[in-house]
């Protein structure tokens, strides 16, 4: 077995969208706006509770949807949905917003937390988004999560592009 060391090297994620501060938290903090674009693409996300508070808990299903993730998931023998949890540590709304999320799925590899930073900025245009992820306990498991992160912000991108407040530069 391994396991994960608590110093890890880190990512992030930029984003700066044509959306108002509140409007931007809302979709991080609120049973609706999670469950309308969390979770990497093919996949949906149920909340069954948000407890949005420092050591408060989220809990989803996350559930293969579109049939290329229900293919891959059957062939590779995992659950084509999986309850997940999220415990906030810093809740500072409208700009901040740190929780850690137990990985337990990795055959081999002792659980461990991986910590994730959601900052969130007004600028002129909109609001400036900035998250930052812990890296995973090896290269190929960080770039499995650094692509899984970036589908899920295509999902993001799209619902507020639709909304008419999508990416600016």
């Amino acid at each position: 077995m391994t396991t994960a060391t608590a110093s890890r090297a880190q990512f992030s994620i930029e984003r700066a969208y044509a959306a108002s501060l509140d409007e931007a938290w809302a979709l991080w903090t609120t049973k609706a706006g999670i469950e309308s674009w969390w979770g990497p693409e093919g996949f949906e996300v149920t909340v069954t509770s948000l407890d949005l508070r420092p050591g408060g808990e989220l809990n989803y299903l996350m559930t293969a949807v579109a049939p290329e993730m229900v293919k891959y998931m059957e062939q590779s023998g995992m659950p084509l949905s999986t309850p997940c949890t999220v415990t906030y540590t810093e809740v500072a709304g409208p700009t901040r917003l740190a929780y850690k999320t137990l990985t337990d799925f990795v055959p081999g590899v002792e659980p461990y937390d991986v910590a994730t930073v959601v900052e969130l900025r007004e600028t002129a245009g909109g609001v400036a988004l900035t998250i930052t992820f812990d890296a995973m306990h090896d290269d190929a498991w960080t770039e499995r999560a650094r692509a899984g992160h970036e589908s899920q912000m295509r999902k993001l991108d799209a619902l507020l592009a639709g909304q008419g407040k999508g990416v600016v530069s």
